[in-house]
């Protein structure tokens, strides 16, 4: 999976890493940027939406950037789909 825009999707700070989640040594954060305003920052779990889809292309994640307020859609592999599941962020499943 390539990492769109320049952003690590799923790279979480804190001191347990991804999947630690929240109560496991504190929450966990994911950093991120938004291709609208090129801002970088990091967000927390609740501040993610990740959907699953029956294929690659219905499957990704979504946040609304801090800075510019623009609504961003990102493509989710595995791997990333994993590593937002492991911290906390909420799922929603399409068929």
């Amino acid at each position: 999976m390539s990492r769109p825009s320049g952003t690590v999707p799923g790279q979480a700070s804190g001191s347990r890493g991804p999947a630690a989640g929240a109560g496991a040594g504190g929450p966990v954060s994911f950093k991120a940027s938004c291709p609208d305003c090129g801002a970088r920052f990091e967000l927390d779990a609740g501040a993610l939406r990740l959907v699953i889809g029956g294929s690659r292309r219905t499957t990704f994640y979504s946040f609304t950037c801090p800075e510019c307020g623009a609504a961003v859609r990102k493509p989710a592999g595995q791997r990333i789909v994993e590593l937002l599941t492991g911290g906390g962020v909420s799922t929603l499943r399409s068929v």
